[in-house]
């Protein structure tokens, strides 16, 4: 069946009518129910891309905004937004409709790894995702950043545990005299489930969503024990499956209070799977470890305050500074990642945040660029100005013709220590954290303009080269606070909220370097007396930039080494 037009080959929607089945006594829709349509789909929209049978491999972070209550109808639609070689990131929105009033209110937004699963010895390797609409292209390019926090998420994690030094810490909030203190080993809790046909799907594979379900049960009853009311799911760390279960394999899941933070309490889950021999002998596989976040809330609708714990063994005392890491990275990425209103603060560059960061950096930047509505503000031979305003806020695109290759241009581009070789705003540019490869923070000074102060910035520069044949090169800018550069009495401190290039091959020789710019009262000076025509500081500055990058190769390596 071919996809209907407008659709792409791997988007599936499903709706749901909540009846009392799927709910709490309190009429509330199940959070493990909702977690199984939410597998449940996203697998379908996988399959229907890959062709064969697609198994969870992963779960992102999911945040629970809304409740959906019995007689209402949940609504998910789920999207295949990038196929990688063998596996595959599907998108998945989840909405409430209530029948009486029809307004639809948003639960969730989710984002899940999905592998293939090939018929015998021979390896599939996935076709490319169509890309019909522009939230198409803005997903896809998205979904390569994703992947890289997913990727470096453990490392991230590791990595704050062992600069915190936390097992050393002598913290009067494990102390064991503290009377106020409930011991966590009274939140431990253990269930067994036999996988049955239902459980699973045609090939025998345990459907990652019951195993979910099954979780979210087990750290229910084990915040229900440290607060003696009904916990409220209300986020979940990232669901990592380890390995697969198949029917007739018999799962253990352990769950116990890893720590409390006043208004939301943190369960550890783990699951083990036992075969009929395993289960004989003892020998469990691993196959799902997660934590999941809770709320109480009393009679009249307020959060309730969790009671302190303390950890009575080594393993509990790991499991209880773990989950302060954890929060630190879900309280940091929740800030990042939401649509603040309140500029124009930068974000302090962080062990805990340094993932989330670049992925703002890049995602800020792919967002602004495919933006509709531009409008032409002037046009000299290979060099274009658009604009474009929303409320009080003015974007600046400039579109430059370059004859050299794109790998090139990029090269020259994402060292902004050259910067200084054609932008005249650009006093002094050094280096003061090289993070990585594609990740370097800068220290920038600029001159200043009708007798005021000069400026300075600090900023990140998030490079990334394209993925496959079609992708821009990417260098994204914004502004970060670093405490081992603070202000200067000299300087007058100044932000980038969005800016960076977009780099198109035009061909072996050529290529369009479109800049965009989401212009700050810092910036603005620059370009303001242009923008009216009184200037060519941008054109100069374009036009600038074009003789350096087409530059002879002979002067480039004089500039170089």
């Amino acid at each position: 069946m071919e996809p209907a037009e407008g659709e792409s080959s791997g988007q599936v929607h499903t709706c749901q009518t909540i009846f009392p089945a799927h709910a709490t006594h309190r009429g509330e829709l199940s959070a493990g129910q909702l977690l199984k349509w939410i597998d449940a789909t996203a697998c379908l929209a996988a399959e229907k891309h890959a062709g064969v049978s697609c198994v969870t491999a992963s779960v992102d972070d999911i945040q629970f905004e809304e409740t959906a209550r019995v007689g209402q109808i949940i609504i998910i639609k789920a999207k295949v937004n990038r196929a990688f070689t063998t596996s595959m990131e599907v998108g998945v929105k989840v909405t409430v409709q209530d029948i009486l009033t029809s307004v639809q209110k948003l639960i969730s937004v989710a984002f899940s790894t999905y592998v293939v699963r090939p018929v015998g010895d021979e390896k599939v390797y996935l076709k490319p995702v169509k890309l019909l609409s522009p939230q198409d292209h803005l997903e896809h390019s998205l979904a390569i950043e994703r992947r890289r926090i997913r990727l470096d998420h453990e490392h991230v994690f590791e990595t704050l545990m062992q600069e915190s030094n936390m097992e050393d810490y002598h913290c009067d909030n494990v102390s064991n005299t503290e009377e106020d203190t409930i011991s966590t080993d009274l939140t431990h809790v253990q269930s067994i489930e036999l996988v049955l046909p239902p459980h699973a799907n045609h090939h025998g594979n345990t459907f990652g969503g019951q195993i979910m379900a099954w979780m979210e049960t087990v750290a229910t009853i084990s915040a229900s024990r440290l607060c003696h009311s009904y916990p409220i799911l209300k986020s979940v760390d990232m669901f990592k499956f380890r390995g697969p279960s198949t029917v007739g394999d018999r799962l253990v899941f352990k769950a116990i209070v890893n720590n409390t933070f006043q208004k939301s309490v943190e369960v550890g889950v783990r699951v083990e799977a036992y075969n009929c021999e395993e289960w004989t002998i003892g020998q469990a596989r691993h196959i799902n470890s997660a934590f999941l976040i809770f709320n109480a809330v009393n009679d009249k609708g307020e959060l309730l305050i969790f009671p302190r714990v303390k950890p009575t063994t080594k393993d509990g005392l790991r499991r209880y500074h773990e989950a302060i890491a954890r929060r630190r990275i879900r309280l940091t990425r929740k800030y990042i990642l939401s649509n603040k209103e309140d500029t124009p603060s930068s974000d302090l560059w962080d062990r805990s945040n340094q993932a989330y960061l670049s992925y703002s950096n890049v995602a800020t930047l792919t967002v602004l660029a495919t933006k509709c509505g531009w409008e032409i503000t002037s046009t000299l031979d290979n060099i274009k100005i658009f604009t474009q305003e929303e409320s009080d806020i003015l974007f600046v695109k400039v579109e430059m013709q370059v004859r050299i290759p794109s790998n090139l241009a990029f090269f020259l581009l994402s060292d902004f220590r050259l910067r200084r070789q054609w932008d005249k705003h650009y006093l002094t540019c050094e280096v003061v954290e090289n993070v990585n490869e594609d990740e370097k923070i800068y220290y920038i000074t600029s001159p200043s303009v009708k007798g005021d102060k000069p400026k300075d910035f600090v900023v990140l520069v998030s490079r990334r080269q394209p993925c496959k044949t079609g992708d821009p090169y990417i260098i994204a800018v914004r502004s970060v606070t670093l405490t081992s550069v603070p202000p200067s009495p000299n300087y007058r401190r100044n932000e980038i909220l969005c800016a960076g290039f977009l780099i198109h091959s035009d061909g072996k020789d050529s290529c369009m370097v479109s800049y965009f710019n989401q212009v700050t009262s810092g910036v603005l000076p620059y370009l303001a007396a242009n923008l009216i025509g009184s200037s060519k500081s941008i054109e100069d500055t374009a036009s600038a930039c074009i003789k350096f990058l087409e530059m002879d190769s002979t002067e480039i390596d004089s500039i170089l080494f």
